[in-house]
């Protein structure tokens, strides 16, 4: 549709029936066909167009790039020099070595033995992950060396055209993703988004917020910093996300992709500006400065995205959250203050927090310290708690009102036939680590088929916990985005704008 407005004609390619832009009015041609290199080629061969766009198709398109520029065909926007050092690993490390950039000590392995030895260099535990995957498809946190040894053997086959990425894993750090647009000159940051879930959990997975709600303003300077650097290194033109991890007041540069991600419809919506649109205007010749794009000031509001899961679909399916991405699609709260941003979120995604009721806590041993805050919170609120054996004596040991109740395998009655029976408005359950549990993937399946929510992770269920108060505390108000840019004093017209919202954010 920006093409559109340019008086530049358009063919979109896209096998996927269900998405907008395979709408007869979309673009002035459409084909049906796989993204492969051989069906994108013969259709530049026939319709000879005077460039390909790669950066809205995620990783797929990506792919095809340097397949694509050797065969001669024009890739606008970034060059495919920056996107192959961005996708190598070793020129990537090089790179970041180069711009003084932190990042997780790391390697690259061929073979088995080279793994365990690389593993044993940087510390345990490492994310390991083949290369080129999407949706960080057999990526897993390991801990120890009969892990590594079971995964190099069963998960990956691993040479020197396929090698294994691992990287020492941050434990304990908030993720963070960014998303910004650039013209090779300039660099505009879109938003700095916070992650809730701890880093581990896929991106996709994982709730964030705009704007930030525990960094301090240094430290997002400090990441607003080291992606301008990053996108003027690069040479991108158009839109990039960059992924960080924050552990105590230290940034580390986790990827970077140079191409529009998941989060930048997310991030349009929360801050009024229209990135797609502003990046297509760039990789049709417009630099930032001719479309007179600033970088916007902090909503006064703030936006929280949620995933939604399949899990209620697929009865017995595994429900935990890891590396490996699990979401089918996401959702956007919006309000005035945190936890009643989280609650619309929730509620938008198929989760609704409940005001009142039981809730069942069964949490891994490094979630028992802080189970402790979260349930007396829980206490004060009205709830009561229902727990297993060793969550249990924690909660007991606390001073907590706690009823104990079997796991599965300890006999009947057993936590899951309380789910059954809908005799639980909340559950908090933590895995075991990658190899789950009977009783855990057994709870947490069931959950889903009871449309009860299920928290994974003890930063969401803090969060839940805030959202609760906020629904006690009274009814959310819903508002259009237009009345909430509309409300804003820092917004100026503009006309590069046009079909979106009617307003930039200066």
């Amino acid at each position: 549709m920006a093409l559109r407005d340019q008086g530049i004609e358009s063919i979109m390619v896209n096998s996927n029936p269900e998405t907008v832009s395979t709408d007869f009015d979309v673009s002035d041609r459409l084909y049906f066909e796989p993204l492969t290199l051989e069906d994108v080629y013969a259709i530049c061969a026939r319709e000879n167009p005077d460039g390909v766009i790669v950066q809205y198709g995620g990783q797929t398109p990506l792919n095809l790039a340097h397949g694509l520029h050797d065969l001669g065909v024009p890739i606008l926007g970034t060059p495919v020099e920056a996107i192959d050092r961005a996708e190598d690993r070793g020129r990537f490390a090089k790179m970041l070595d180069k711009l003084g950039q932190r990042q997780p000590p790391n390697g690259i392995a061929t073979s088995e033995s080279q793994a365990i030895e690389i593993a044993e260099r940087i510390g345990y535990p490492v994310l390991v992950r083949p290369s080129y995957v999407l949706g960080g498809r057999a990526m897993e946190i390991v801990y120890d060396s009969l892990d590594l040894d079971r995964y190099m053997r069963e998960a990956v086959m691993a040479s020197p055209e396929r090698p294994v990425l691992i990287d020492r894993f941050l434990e304990d750090a908030v993720e963070v993703d960014v998303d910004c647009v650039a013209d090779g000159q300039r660099v505009v940051i879109g938003a700095v988004m916070e992650h809730i879930e701890e880093a581990g959990i896929h991106s996709g997975d994982s709730t964030c917020v705009i704007p930030p709600i525990s960094l301090s303003d240094s430290i997002v300077e400090e990441i607003k910093e080291s992606t301008r650097a990053l996108a003027l290194e690069l040479g991108v033109v158009g839109l990039m996300n960059v992924q960080f991890a924050v552990r105590g007041d230290v940034v580390y540069v986790l990827e970077v992709n140079p191409r529009a991600s998941r989060t930048v419809p997310y991030v349009a919506k929360a801050t009024g500006v229209p990135y797609a649109r502003i990046a297509t205007q760039i990789m049709a010749g417009a630099t930032l400065d001719e479309l007179d794009v600033l970088e916007v000031k902090n909503p006064e509001h703030l936006a929280v995205k949620a995933p939604a899961f399949p899990f209620a679909k697929f009865p017995g399916a595994r429900a935990d959250l890891g590396p490996e991405m699990r979401s089918t699609g996401e959702v956007m709260g919006i309000d005035d203050n945190f936890a009643m941003a989280f609650a619309k979120a929730s509620e938008g995604a198929g989760r609704v927090l409940p005001t009142s009721g039981k809730v069942f806590l069964t949490v891994k041993d490094s979630d028992k310290r802080s189970v402790a805050i979260v349930a007396q919170q829980l206490v004060s609120l009205g709830f009561e708690l229902i727990a297993t054996d060793g969550t249990y004596k924690v909660l007991q040991r606390h001073g907590l009102p706690c009823e104990r109740i079997n796991k599965v395998h300890e006999g009947r009655p057993h936590v899951v036939d309380l789910i059954k029976s809908r005799e639980i408005a909340l559950i908090i359950n933590t895995p075991l680590g990658k190899i789950t549990r009977h009783d855990d993937g057994m709870i947490r399946s069931e959950s889903y088929q009871a449309n009860i929510p299920c928290l994974t992770t003890m930063s969401a269920a803090s969060a839940a916990v805030e959202a609760i108060r906020a629904r006690q505390a009274g009814h959310a108000t819903v508002r259009s985005l237009q009345d909430y840019f509309a409300d804003s004093a820092t917004t100026t017209p503009t006309t590069q704008n046009s079909g979106q919202l009617g307003e930039v954010v200066r």
